[in-house]
């Protein structure tokens, strides 16, 4: 029974935490776009899709990098 007396205010202060947590996503505009990032996804495949080696060398400078990486641009750009 006493174990309650330090469980129950930490069940609610962990939930108030959670509460606050969520409101500040809210009003930071976490949830404001949402497919988004879905969309974002599916363009950047196809546009990996359409540039690659199809492109070929005829394509001029922009087809590769000039450092010899040969890694996609959003590989490079992310650093891995």
């Amino acid at each position: 029974m006493n174990h309650l007396v330090l469980l129950i205010p930490a069940a609610l202060l962990l939930g108030l935490l959670g509460l606050a947590a969520f409101l500040w996503s809210l009003k930071s505009g976490q949830y404001n776009d949402l497919d988004g990032a879905a969309w974002r996804a599916i363009t950047d495949e196809e546009e990996d899709r359409t540039a690659g080696p199809a492109a070929g060398p005829a394509a001029g400078p922009a087809a590769g990098p000039a450092d010899g990486d040969e890694r996609p641009a959003r590989d490079r750009a992310r650093g891995g």
